[in-house]
Parts: C-alpha cells; structure tokens; sequence
C-alpha cells in the first residue's frame, strides 16, 4: 500500500484553497477531491475570452479577403466556424466538475496505455503553440523596451512560464485581469482601424468558387475555436460538482465566440492594410506613438495570457504519459523548450512554414473529440474521482485498441478532404477548395470506436471487449 501511495504522490500536491489563493500548485493530474472545490462560474468566461485577444486572430481573420469573400459573407463564415468550432470545448468543460480531472487525463479513460499518441501530441503542440505565440510576444516585447529580441522572448516566456508554474488560481486570475485591460486596448484598436484605414472587402470570387471559399473560411474559423477542445476541463475542475453545467456551456461558448469573432473582424476588415503580417506593421499601422506603444502592450501581454494555458495544459499532457515528474517542473519545461523553439523560428525566418505545420497537425482535435465523447456517452457515471484515481498508475490501463485504431484511422480519412498549404486533398479540389475534412474525420471516428468496440465486447467477452479501462481499474481496486 505504502508503494502504491508513493507511486501517485507526484500526480498529487498542494491546491488552491479559495479564489485568489496564489500559493504554488503542485497538484497534478490527481482528481480534485469534491471538499476541495471553490470558484465562480462565470470565471469560464474571462478564461476563455481572454487568451484569444492577440494577433494570431487578427491574421486568421485577413484569410477571408485572400480566399475572396466580401465583408459581410466573410463574416457569417467567421461567426458560423467560430461557433461550430467552440461548441466541444464548452461540452467538454462541463466534465471538470463532476470529475476534477483535465481533459487529457481523462482521455486515459477511452486510450488506456494508447494514450501516449494523443498525449504526447498534445504536449508537443502546447510546446509548439507556446512558440509561435511567443514569437509575436517576443517582438513587441523588444520592440516596446529597445532591447534585443532574444531578451524579449525571454521575458515573455518567463512571465508566462511563473504563472503556469504557480498554477491554475493563477492562471485564471491572470484571464481575468487581462479580460479587462485587452478590451480597453483592443477597443481603441478597433476603432482605430476601423476610422481611418478599413475599405470593406466585396466578393472577387462568383459561383462555386465562391461557395468553396466560404466552406474553407468556415474551416479556418472553426480550427481556431476548437483548438481548445484539449483544454477544456483543465480549467473548470476546480469548480464545485453542484455548479452550473449549463452556465458552463454558455459562458465557454460565449467567451470564446466574442473574442474570436472579434478580432479576425479586425482582420477582416483591416486585411487591405494587413500585408505587413508583423509586430513592427502593426505598430506602423497605428501610427506609432503612444497607439502604437498600446499596440505593443496588447501583443506581448495577450501572449502571455495564451502560452500560460499552454504551458498549464502541456504540463498535464506530460504526467498523463505516465511520467513522474511535478506538474510544475513539467510546465517550466514546456516553457524553457518553447524559448529554444523560439530562437530557431527566429533565426530561420521558418514561422510560416512552422504554423502550417501545427494547423496541419491540428486536424487529430476532431476524431480526439469524437471518441472522448462516446465514451463519456456510454460510461457517464463511471468518470468519477475514485474511479479516476484507482487508474492513475499507468500499468493499470488496458491497450486501448478501439481508440487509437478509430483515432488514426480517421485521421487517414481527413487527408482527401484537407485544405492546407501542406496538402491539398483531391476531394478538397473537386469541391472548390471546400475544407470538410473536421467534420469527416468526427463522423468516421465516431463510427468505428462505436463498432470496434462492440465488436471487441463479442470476441472478448463483456469485461473486456469494449476498449475503455473502467471496468479495470475498478475491479483492480476491489
């Protein structure tokens, strides 16, 4: 018994008490026991509205006029795709106050020790996002103090490596003061763009063409929104198992609605005036000055705000592969391996090519979400704490077979309908440039774990033919 406590001693640690609380969290992926919940609801949507304020957003949105839609039919693309998009991350945060748990450890359930695929890509992208993110940062961070950009990279990422370190209080707190100083900033922003330099775009495409153009910035938008599916109930597993799933859902969908939608408008309607995708044009655009200093401070600290999530959710990622290291010497890892992953973009000019890569890379969030969800449909009562912590020690997950071969196969099944600068699909040209490759891969991923599991039942019998690892971690506990 003494072994087995020492052996999930790391995934456990101190917690914040109540909100405002700022002591060091060491607690990992261990559940949160129920008498130590605390929080306000509507913190679920200052933590998801914040993070999105930055100038990646802005850019996305410049995507509309290059495809060649108009202001306004640019717009109901990024409305539709944002929502579409968001929809599973406001579900998915709904599960932390039943389970307490984060979403990549809760994948364990359905991947059992196949959840090293999906975790480790997590973890890689948290890294890499936390990069290219970073990227921006560390340019206006240079930019507005007049020192080197390797100084200021390395500022940004230190501020945003001490608050993932320091944890989930101080994750949210960092959101919710953001909230209000990006809105304040991106405010001005807007309504300097939008004054002195914005000629709306019309459609310069007709027919087909046009409608494939749509389809795709549907695509872009949705991408953008659904990113955070592998976040969600990291930031809401603190909150009380009587709270609110409802408020969660709406509050989630609606923090990340109206940031996204906020700013790639900005994009959207600023893209003639947008060729210079860069720190330094933004501020030009500005006009220097003192709007062009507050252009600086909403790039670096919206930079912050994002990467800290990354680094939070990167760190939990790690102990879910079964690593035995504490959540805040992981986070402080992914932190320090972004700075290098930084420095190598920089020194490369290869930002572009890098973010077409992860956007790539991005697709496997769909099937991921389609096989967490059956499985969340179909053993709902199961994910609770006591079940969640007899399977934290990674010996005691099954093979996972069902979801790994949904997981990768579907993933093969999006590749034809990819619309991408790193491939493009025959199925995406026959139709027009139309990007349904998100919604494939869900569907084909639903349907096989729905069947491979059943199937798996009949051959192996019903404690062990359906994939999940429940009914072994609980009966190993018994």
């Amino acid at each position: 018994m003494a072994g087995a406590i020492d052996e999930l001693s790391v995934f456990d640690g101190a917690r914040p008490r109540r909100t405002g609380d700022l002591a060091l969290e060491s607690q990992g992926i261990g559940p949160i026991p129920a008498d130590a919940r605390y929080g306000a609801v509507w913190r679920m949507f200052t933590v998801w509205f914040t993070p999105n304020m930055e100038l990646s957003g802005v850019f996305a949105g410049t995507l509309a006029v290059l495809l060649g839609l108009g202001f306004w039919l640019g717009l109901a693309a990024i409305v539709l795709g944002t929502v579409i998009g968001s929809v599973p991350v406001a579900l998915l945060c709904t599960w932390g106050p039943q389970t307490g748990t984060g979403q990549v450890p809760l994948a364990r359930l359905p991947f059992g020790k196949t959840i090293v695929l999906p975790a480790t890509v997590q973890w890689l992208s948290s890294i890499a996002w936390d990069a290219l993110v970073g990227l921006f940062g560390g340019q206006a961070a240079a930019l507005l103090l007049g020192i080197p950009f390797w100084a200021g990279a390395a500022l940004v990422l230190a501020v945003e490596g001490l608050v993932s370190v320091y944890g989930y209080e101080f994750v949210h707190r960092l959101q919710s003061w953001g909230s209000t100083i990006l809105i304040v900033l991106f405010v001005v922003l807007t309504v300097r763009i939008f004054q002195h330099h914005t000629v709306l775009p019309v459609d310069t495409v007709h027919g087909f063409a046009l409608a494939g153009a749509f389809v795709l910035m549907t695509t872009i938008a949705l991408s953008q929104g659904i990113s955070w599916a592998t976040y969600a109930s990291d930031y809401s597993r603190y909150l009380t198992p009587s709270s609110s799933r409802r408020a969660i859902f709406w509050l989630t969908l609606g923090g990340l609605t109206a940031s996204y939608v906020w700013v790639e408008t900005i994009g959207l309607g600023a893209a003639s005036i947008l060729g210079n995708q860069t720190v330094a044009g933004v501020r030009t655009l500005m006009g220097g000055g003192t709007l062009g200093v507050l252009a600086l401070i909403a790039i670096a600290f919206g930079a912050v705000t994002s990467n800290s999530m990354n680094d939070y959710t990167g760190s939990l990622a790690f102990q879910a592969l079964g690593v035995r290291l504490r959540r805040p010497v992981t986070a402080a890892l992914v932190a320090a391996l972004a700075f290098a992953a930084i420095l190598w973009m920089h020194a490369a000019d290869t930002s572009g090519r890098f973010e077409n890569i992860l956007l790539f890379v991005g697709y496997w969030i769909a099937p991921f979400c389609a096989i967490v969800m059956i499985d969340w449909h179909d053993h709902k009562n199961a994910y609770e704490p006591s079940m969640l912590r007899a399977a934290l020690p990674f010996r005691r997950l099954r093979g996972g077979w069902p979801a790994l071969a949904s997981f990768v196969l579907a993933f093969a099944a999006m590749l034809p309908f990819m619309n991408t600068s790193v491939i493009e699909g025959p199925a995406a040209v026959a139709l027009h440039g139309a990007d349904i490759a998100f919604y494939v891969g869900f569907i084909v991923a639903a349907v096989l774990y729905y069947w491979l599991r059943r199937a798996g039942r009949t051959r192996g019998g019903a404690a062990h033919g359906d994939g999940s690892p429940v009914e072994t971690a609980v009966s190993r506990e018994q």
